[in-house]
This record gives C-alpha cells, sequence and structure tokens, in this order.
C-alpha cells in the first residue's frame, strides 16, 4: 500500500497544480503520466502492468480516443527498439560476444591500463548492436571481467585491490559510455530521437549521433580508465595472466563458427545501412528489420528464439505506451506550458550558460532514477523545450541531453541497469562508488560541454 500511495499521490497533486493554462485531458494525460514514470521507479508491479493500466485508463476516462492511445505500437521508434533486443539475442547466443571481449584481452592487455582499455574497447565494439547496457555490460562483459579478476586470484573482501575493484569500475563507466556514442547504443536513444524531431524539428540519425560523441566520446573512453587507475590503483602491475586466461578460452572456443560468420556479416550490413542514410533514406528501423530478417533466414535466430525473447516483447509493450503518452503531451501542448514555465524560473541567461545548467540539472537529477528510460520519458521532452525557448539552437539543444541521458548513470549503484551487476559483485564499496562515481560525472561535463562544444562548432552542429 505504502508503494501505491508514493505512484498516485504525486499524480494527484499534479492534476490539482495551480496551472491555468491547463485544461481538463491536459491535467488527466500529465497525472496519469506522471504516475506511471514513479511506478516505473518504485516497481510495485512489473513494467508492462504499470504501462498497461495507464493505457487502459486514458481510453475509459476518455482523456485520448481510442486510435491515439494504441498509435504507439505504429511507431517505427519502437520497433527499432525491439529488432536491437533480438540482435542482443544473436550476439549473445552465438558467443560471438564473448569472443570479441576475449581477443581484446588477448591483443592489447599488456598492463593494468591497457587491460583496462582492451575491455572498454571489448564494450565499445559491441555498443552499436546491442541497446541495452544491462545486456551487453551485465550479461556480456561482466562475465569477461569477473573471470579476469579471478585468474589474478582477486576476489570481493581483502584481495579486490589486486585488480577486481578496477576493473568493475572501468567496464561499468566504459558501458554507459558506449550508450551514449551510439543511436542504437541505449533503448531510450531513439526515444530520444523521437523526442526532438517531434519537439525541436530535428532528425537524429544514426550517423548524426555518431558525429557528434566521436571525439568526446573516445576522449572520455582514454580519460577515465586512466583516471580510474589512480582512483583505485590495482596493486597487482603484470598483467599476463589475464593474457593467457583469453588465450585458453578462445582455444575452447575453436575457430569462428557458422552462425557467428553469418552475424559478422549481416551486423557489418546493417552498421553500413545505418551509416548511410543520408544516400538511400531507408528508415533505421527497416535497415534493422532487414537484418533481423536475414538473421532467421539464414538461422542464426530461429522463430522460436524470437518468441522467447521475452525482453524484446516487453519493452515493445511498454516502450511503446510511453512513446504515445510523450507524443500525446506534446502534441496537446503540456510540454510546451511546462517548458515556458520552468524556463521562467530561471531568468534571462546567454543560451550557452543556460544550456549548460540545464545539462548538468538534468545529469544530477538522476541520483533520484533507477532507470535511464523513466529518465528520458519524464524529463528529456520538458529539458529540451526548456532549452529551447532560452534560445539554444535546436540540435544542440537535444544532442548534449541526449548524451547525458546516458552519461548521467555514473554516479550511483542504481542509476542503470547494469551497476547493481557490477556493483553487487562486491569488490567496491559503495561509498567509493559514489565517490568516484561523481567525480568522473564531473570529467564528463568537462569533457562533453567542454572539447564536446568545440567539436559541434567544428563540424557545423553549431552554427551560430
Amino acid at each position: 500500500m505504502k508503494r501505491w500511495a508514493v505512484v498516485l499521490l504525486p499524480g494527484l497533486l499534479l492534476y490539482f497544480l495551480p496551472i491555468p493554462e491547463f485544461t481538463g485531458p491536459q491535467r488527466h494525460l500529465l497525472a496519469v503520466f506522471v504516475a506511471t514514470i514513479i511506478a516505473l521507479v518504485a516497481q510495485p508491479v512489473r513494467m508492462g502492468v504499470t504501462v498497461v493500466v495507464a493505457m487502459t485508463l486514458l481510453a475509459l476516462t476518455g482523456t485520448l480516443p481510442p486510435a491515439k492511445v494504441l498509435s504507439g505500437f505504429s511507431n517505427v521508434t519502437v520497433w527499432l527498439v525491439f529488432t536491437a533486443f533480438l540482435f542482443a539475442r544473436a550476439v549473445t547466443q552465438t558467443g560471438f560476444g564473448t569472443r570479441v571481449g576475449y581477443l581484446f584481452i588477448r591483443r592489447f592487455a599488456h598492463s593494468p591500463l591497457s587491460l583496462g582499455y582492451s575491455i572498454a574497447a571489448a564494450d565499445l565494439s559491441l555498443a552499436p548492436f546491442i541497446p541495452s547496457d544491462t545486456a551487453r555490460g551485465g550479461g556480456m562483459v561482466f562475465p569477461i571481467a569477473r573471470s579476469v579478476a579471478t585468474a589474478f586470484g582477486s576476489e570481493p573482501g581483502p584481495t579486490s585491490g589486486r585488480m577486481g575493484a578496477y576493473l568493475m569500475l572501468v567496464a561499468f563507466h566504459a558501458t554507459y559510455t558506449g550508450s551514449a556514442m551510439f543511436l542504437t547504443g541505449m533503448a531510450a536513444n531513439p526515444l530520444i530521437a523521437e523526442f526532438a524531431q517531434k519537439i525541436a524539428h530535428v532528425e537524429l540519425t544514426w550517423g548524426t549521433w555518431f558525429t557528434g560523441a566521436i571525439v568526446p566520446g573516445m576522449i572520455s573512453m582514454l580519460v577515465v580508465p586512466w583516471l580510474i587507475s589512480r582512483l583505485a590503483r590495482p596493486e597487482i602491475r603484470d598483467t599476463e595472466p589475464a593474457r593467457a586466461h583469453a588465450r585458453q578460452e578462445l582455444a575452447r572456443m575453436g575457430p569462428l563458427q557458422r552462425n557467428e560468420k553469418w552475424l559478422m556479416a549481416i551486423m557489418g550490413c546493417v552498421m553500413a545501412g545505418w551509416v548511410t542514410f543520408p544516400w538511400h533514406g531507408v528508415y533505421n528501423t527497416f535497415v534493422a528489420l532487414a537484418g533481423l530478417s536475414a538473421i532467421l533466414l539464414s538461422r542464426v535466430l530461429t522463430w522460436e528464439d524470437l518468441l522467447a525473447e521475452q525482453k524484446a516483447w516487453d519493452a515493445l509493450i511498454w516502450f511503446a505506451v510511453l512513446v504515445m503518452m510523450a507524443d500525446q503531451l506534446n502534441e496537446i501542448g503540456v510540454i510546451r506550458i511546462l517548458s515556458v514555465k520552468l524556463f521562467g524560473l530561471m531568468g534571462r541567461m546567454p543560451w550557452q550558460l543556460l544550456l549548460f545548467v540545464l545539462v548538468a540539472s538534468y545529469c544530477y537529477i538522476h541520483y533520484a532514477f533507477a532507470g535511464m528510460t523513466a529518465h528520458v520519458t519524464a524529463l528529456y521532452p520538458g529539458f529540451l523545450g526548456a532549452a529551447l525557448a532560452g534560445g539554444v539552437p535546436p540540435m544542440v539543444a537535444a544532442l548534449p541531453l541526449a548524451y547525458f541521458s546516458n552519461l548521467n548513470a555514473a554516479m550511483t549503484h542504481y542509476g542503470t541497469g547494469s551497476a547493481p551487476v557490477y556493483f553487487g559483485a562486491g569488490y567496491v564499496r559503495q561509498g567509493d562508488w559514489w565517490r568516484i562515481g561523481f567525480l568522473i560525472s564531473v570529467v564528463n561535463l568537462a569533457i562533453w560541454m567542454g572539447i564536446g562544444m568545440w567539436w559541434w562548432k567544428l563540424v557545423g552542429i553549431i552554427r551560430r
């Protein structure tokens, strides 16, 4: 009952919010939306149950017509996320992701720092194809980092400082950074692109997203492992046991199998299709669906595998409803009204300062969230609207908020799905996790809002 009170009370309070511009339907939709977001965080029931109840309430109360309530299921962004989850299953099921991780370790792990870089590079190489840092970091990279730590005799407790604490921190911070660099790196990133198109009227294609992220992202990938090597210095300096372990695992796996070869070829073609969108004009979703069709026809995955991928079907349901509500909030003017109110509280700042304040606020509000998608759905449209109202150019308003929808996971051990996995291994104490995470969040702000702004001017994202 307490959890339900936490969910329902804010929605009721928002319904009576003293904003005279709000009409009845606007109040109804905002109340249901906020209660849904809080339910996604508090989780009195499963996410799918929450959004089905919300969708039903909107229809039964007449807040939205039935066609609008179901419109999320016709959204191309929703189907891109669904397809990407199936790519993740293919990468995991074939063993290709594990092979990539061990290949990087065998080739590059010549010192603790280069070992950290090899773990980060393994995650980065998988990020374009696996839109879940939980699946990629927690399900694929974490087991590799854990087995490497064990090879050094580093276990939770007295021996954690030998290598395990360092590897857990590097792997975790590489995971969300990789998510930030690709439109397909995190489940909510395509949703962000949808918001940017609807609210700011800018097209965040795969290529545009990656172009804006490549320089600040690679700098973060270089600086953060080095910083962690100073803040959580590994006691062991000889990394040959890690390379030996990787060689043993690769020998056990043997040469590339048929399904891995097919998957490599298909993923390469999908990546090429995403990158060349400006030339052929085929939407990312249908490039991905073409890749999924090839995966099924080549029997890398079977139809039974597709039906058994519960996370994909779960995401299809709750994601579609969240997209629908967010679209309707924008369509009936709720986002515009709230954005004007928010900007009015900030006064008349230069747009550069306003953007930094908004991005930093957006980042550190994540202390109150236990997931990335809930944060994006609840706050990205409002913060983007406030930036636009303050005179920030549309593309440069959309991109930093998009990147920090991933980078905001740095601070806590619950802020994204992979964080509890790495933290739960027991190598890093909570105080150290939060202290190091906060310092890295400051470094990321400096890199992405400093060097990033310079880079965006250089490539023409900022035109004035």
